[in-house]
């Protein structure tokens, strides 16, 4: 029986907030993580603003992240709804990863969890946020589906996840990822 390594998932947060809920989101799934599965949260601040001029050769950042985005065996985004859609942080690195040479985004499994304040979640913005992703070649995975709602009353002043259920969503979610992964893109 073969041994296969762990499935390295590459962890995004749509924020770049010193306390953003998104980012205390994915937190809280590196220590949620299903054995055979490692989370790896990477800070999309140093990029810069997508630009057509600037992506022959990519900037330094860009290359880094695009590396990153390769590498791993799969994708979770944890996202703020802004305007009932992505934040331009996150539409930003998308938009570097979506370019051609061998875009680090085609046939990547994802998944989209989110945090907000407001009574939807993120519900919307996760819509988008699919569709976004099919267009770029990812495989977005359906179901659970995670969306916090009044994130202020379910995270402490530590940024830690203190709604258990929400702890439950989010585990099942990142034990579908990992399944997903296996099947779509075996490790």
């Amino acid at each position: 029986m073969a041994v296969s390594r762990s499935i390295r998932v590459l962890g995004l947060s749509g924020s770049l907030r010193k306390g953003s809920y998104n980012t205390a989101l994915l937190r809280t799934a590196e220590g949620l993580m299903p054995d055979g599965a490692v989370l790896e949260i990477y800070s999309l601040s140093r990029l810069p603003f997508f630009s057509q001029d600037s992506e022959k050769p990519f900037p330094e950042p860009v290359l880094e992240f695009r590396t990153r985005l390769a590498e791993a065996d799969a994708l979770l985004i944890a996202t703020p709804e802004y305007n009932s859609s992505i934040s331009g942080v996150l539409k930003n690195a998308l938009d570097w990863a979506s370019r051609p040479p061998r875009q680090p985004l085609a046939g990547k499994p994802a998944a989209v969890i989110g945090a907000s304040t407001g009574r939807f979640g993120t519900a919307r913005v996760q819509m988008h946020l699919r569709q976004i992703l099919m267009h770029t070649g990812a495989l977005p995975l359906g179901k659970p589906e995670v969306m916090i709602t009044h994130a202020e009353q379910a995270f402490d002043a530590e940024g830690r996840l203190t709604d258990e259920k929400a702890k439950g969503f989010l585990k099942d979610l990142l034990a579908a990822l990992a399944d997903w992964t296996r099947r779509v893109s075996p490790v």
